[in-house]
């Protein structure tokens, strides 16, 4: 009975011994790095905690300058066209911050669905703001008020609805893994995100091209929109350079499109603020000073200084 029970007892203490290495080689991370790991998963800590704390750092943005925003917004004198991509923007981060977030589920195949679900709602409303600041750009100076709002988002929904049902049918009718970073085998997958980011490109470098041309007056004069044009160009040319190598088999593909995916889910959003809602935001602000100051002046606030 002893010689069973020692039996027993080395065999325990063998799988106690063992288990560890078994948990190292399939999940490592999260033995090593206790409570962050479902930060290291599929891409590793360094990728993870920089597309989530920037997203978060934005969000934070966003709340501490919502009550002087949404003053602002309330004010007679704001555009509707700015109040719609303020609220897009809202909706978007918080989508993005999930995205950033979740990214463990990359890794665990009874959340390949909710990370499909979560990907394919997450890009196609950054790309709905793409797109619609480009249609909005390429409308020039005329660009204002609720015609063309509702203009530049019928152009932008249909070319969105036609992204969205064409991923849909590659993730969920033919099971390509689109938006698993990790896989790089399937010649589909970076087949259409060449050609996703070929059109992006080739946009990008007509609207360049028309700022040197003699068609340079049918754009908006703003030079933050020209540079914006300039960074999403170079953004997008260098994805697509990425996957290429990747699709030709080159491991370091890979790693460019992946740091390229990082700057675009962190910095695009703060981009797309710096650009087009800041110095409205700004203007308005002024605005409202000046008001609230005639106002004061008007009901005799001042008028102790003249004594």
């Amino acid at each position: 009975m002893r010689a069973v029970m020692r039996a027993l007892l080395a065999d325990g203490g063998m799988a106690l011994a063992v288990a560890p290495e078994a948990n190292e080689s399939s999940g490592g991370a999260a033995v090593s790095l206790g409570p962050l790991w479902w930060a290291s998963e599929c891409h590793g800590v360094l990728y993870s905690l920089a597309v989530m704390l920037l997203s978060l750092a934005f969000v934070g943005f966003l709340a501490w300058q919502a009550r002087r925003s949404f003053r602002t917004l309330s004010y007679g004198r704001s555009h509707v066209v700015v109040l719609a991509y303020y609220v897009l923007l809202w909706a978007v981060a918080v989508l993005n911050l999930l995205w950033c977030f979740l990214q463990a589920w990359q890794c665990m195949p009874d959340r390949a669905f909710s990370w499909n679900v979560l990907s394919l709602f997450t890009k196609s409303g950054m790309l709905f703001l793409e797109v619609s600041l480009i249609a909005f750009l390429l409308q020039g100076n005329d660009a204002s008020g609720f015609e063309s709002l509702a203009r530049t988002f019928v152009i932008s929904g249909a070319v969105v609805a036609a992204d969205v049902l064409l991923k849909t049918i590659y993730v969920f009718g033919f099971g390509v893994p689109l938006f698993i970073d990790a896989d790089q085998g399937n010649g589909g997958k970076w087949g259409l995100w060449i050609i996703h980011k070929l059109v992006l490109t080739g946009v990008y470098g007509l609207i360049v091209f028309m700022h040197h041309s003699r068609w340079r007056d049918r754009l908006p004069a703003k030079p933050a929109y020209y540079n914006y044009v300039c960074v999403m160009l170079l953004l997008n040319g260098i994805l697509l350079f990425g996957c290429f190598l990747v699709a030709s088999g080159a491991g370091f593909g890979l790693w460019l499109y992946n740091l390229t995916t990082v700057c675009y889910h962190s910095l695009y959003l703060p981009l797309l603020y710096v650009t087009f809602l800041a110095d409205f935001f700004q203007e308005e602000d002024m605005l409202l000073e000046n008001v609230y100051y005639s106002e004061m002046k008007d009901a005799g606030f001042f008028d102790a200084d003249w004594d």
